[in-house]
């Protein structure tokens, strides 16, 4: 026999678990919407994710090596003092990488349906195939053609508003929405964001995230996170950072506007049967940053690595123990990660004072250093127990100060 697997969203998820499996010889269809699609995020990038992904240069429009974090009181710290030669923060937009990746993974022999999976049949046992219901957008229509295809596994790299989530009943997730204003500014203003990225925080711009500016290609990407999931709160917010950064957006015009869900911790079930989750569907962003655009092509290649293995390069079907043991390698290897930067987000995202707190130890070469450490290569780096303790006690001491550890 030979496996059969679909894979459901073509974002940067889908695209690696479809070049992993088709790599390995696995018949693979990779199903994607919208060719075309532009989904608003920060678009940063760890430089791990450039090594390790093959990416090209010429898909990342800036490379950030100077930040700015500015607390509820514009106090601004610089940081990137640290970053060693060739070391930086990718910015890309999601339409350049997205169609890159998912162009690879097609030639390498994934079979890319423009379609939009509307029903996964779920067998009644644990040797029939899957059949999923889509619309195939092939004649450029936005109805399609209704059409069914035959699947031993599926992979779900669908996003936060996952339909093969719902269909294996998967379980409700928290989230959060990141509004996004990208502007084109005039070049003299362009050019202070050359090679720099600024994160605000403050009640102003999110009760409980940053917002951001982020240089891109011929833009900068405006925008806010938060849990508050109302619209009137975010468009209160954006005003917020819009008004804090006015300055440097003078003569600035609006040339998109996005919104979109960001999930704020795993989903309860990540593998039912044999269909697997892989990035926000199974909700891999982490807290603090809320970064997802790594981990979620990790976590799909994770997972797309087991199914290779466990099928033996593609002669036997996986069962749900099988790939199950990607969700504990997954947890083993980034457990942790979550667990601090969670920990982190309840305790400095509190109040203004601890705002204030956070912004104040950032000045710290040592604090820097493991920050951008743990970014650019996705570790929680443990550094030498003196510093540990120096960071530890610095923490403790900036959140005194501002009266931030009170209850």
């Amino acid at each position: 026999m030979a496996l059969r697997v679909a894979v459901v969203g073509g974002g940067p998820a889908g695209s690696s678990a479809a070049e992993t499996l088709a790599k390995a010889g696995i018949e693979t269809y990779l199903f994607e919407r919208k060719l075309d699609n532009a989904k608003p995020c920060g678009g940063a990038i760890p430089l791990c994710m450039v090594e390790e992904f093959d990416l090209p240069l010429n898909i990342i429009d800036r490379q950030v090596r100077k930040m700015k974090m500015i607390s509820p009181s514009n106090v601004e710290v610089s940081i990137g003092s640290t970053l060693k030669e060739g070391e930086y923060i990718g910015m890309c937009r999601r339409e350049v990488l997205d169609g890159f990746m998912r162009d690879r993974a097609e030639k390498l022999g994934a079979k890319l349906i423009n379609g939009t999976v509307h029903k996964l049949e779920i067998p009644s046992n644990n040797k029939d195939p899957y059949t999923l219901h889509y619309a195939d957008h092939s004649d450029g229509s936005l109805e399609g053609t209704a059409k069914t295809l035959q699947v031993d596994l599926v992979v779900g790299a669908d996003g936060a508003n996952s339909r093969i989530a719902k269909a294996i009943d998967a379980g409700d997730y928290n989230y959060a929405i990141a509004f996004q204003e990208r502007i084109r500014l005039p070049e003299d203003k362009m050019a202070y964001y050359q090679d720099l990225a600024e994160m605000y925080v403050g009640d102003d711009v999110s009760t409980d995230f940053y917002a951001w500016v982020f240089p891109k290609y011929d833009h900068v990407a405006v925008g806010t996170g938060t849990m508050h999931v109302n619209k009137a709160d975010i468009k209160k917010l954006q005003a917020g950072i819009r008004a804090r950064a006015a300055k440097r957006l003078e003569g600035g015009e609006i040339i998109k506007v996005e919104a979109h869900p960001i999930p704020e911790h795993p989903r309860p079930r990540r593998v039912v049967g044999r269909v697997a989750l892989v990035g926000d569907a199974a909700g891999t962003v982490t807290k603090s940053s809320g970064e997802g655009i790594y981990f979620a092509a990790k976590s799909a290649r994770m997972c797309a690595e087991a199914i290779v293995e466990f099928s033996n390069q593609g002669q036997r079907i996986p069962t749900e123990a099988d790939l199950k043991v990607y969700i504990k390698r997954w947890d083993k290897m980034y457990g942790l990660t979550y667990k601090v930067l969670d920990i982190l987000q309840s305790v400095f995202y509190r109040s203004d004072a601890t705002r204030e707190a956070f912004v104040e130890m950032c000045a710290d070469m040592d604090v820097q250093k493991l920050t951008f450490d743990s970014y650019l290569y996705k570790t929680v780096v443990p550094a030498n127990p003196l510093v540990q303790l120096k960071i530890t006690a610095k923490t403790i001491g900036s959140l005194l100060r501002g009266n931030a550890l009170a209850p």
